[in-house]
């Protein structure tokens, strides 16, 4: 099992636009850095633990948990010329944009703010304080618990 911090903009897609869906299940589309597509398309996978994070937000900070339940596939959108997402360089035969369903587990009882996050020294080395700016990027399992722990919650069988 790996673990993820998705970033979203809440006033994009919230983690109630996630309750909202169907089985509380959805993709996770329109990531357009290639770092991120690569994490998506290679690395990301079934049963796979992600924090919700809202950027963009006062405060930024991760708000809940998610589950990974379809691994990597062409995010659609970019073939869709209506779509917000579309890239007319993608091809369905030679796709670029990729995507992944999750699936909602649990809002936390309190967002667990980027200044907290920062100023815990055993996530110092997180790559959100790292001033990363990527959508989709890498938790270590203690990073992930510890952001659980600061929530006051439990982690799920991690």
């Amino acid at each position: 099992m790996n673990f993820w911090l998705f970033k979203t903009e809440p006033d994009v897609f919230s983690i109630e636009d996630l309750l909202a869906c169907t089985q509380k299940t959805s993709s996770w589309e329109g990531v357009r850095n290639y770092q991120a597509r690569n994490y998506l398309r290679d690395s990301v996978r079934i049963k796979d633990r992600v924090l919700m994070y809202y950027s963009r937000n006062e405060p930024s900070g991760v708000i809940g948990e998610m589950e990974v339940v379809r691994s990597g596939y062409p995010d659609h959108f970019a073939f869709d010329e209506s779509s917000e997402y579309f890239d007319p360089k993608s091809k369905k035969e030679s796709p670029t944009w990729y995507m992944v369903d999750v699936k909602y587990l649990k809002t936390l009882d309190r967002m667990i703010s980027l200044k907290e996050i920062k100023s815990n020294p055993k996530l110092k080395e997180m790559v959100l304080v790292k001033n990363s700016r990527l959508s989709i990027q890498p938790v270590t399992r203690e990073e992930y618990k510890e952001i659980i722990r600061m929530a006051g919650a439990k982690t799920l069988d991690v």
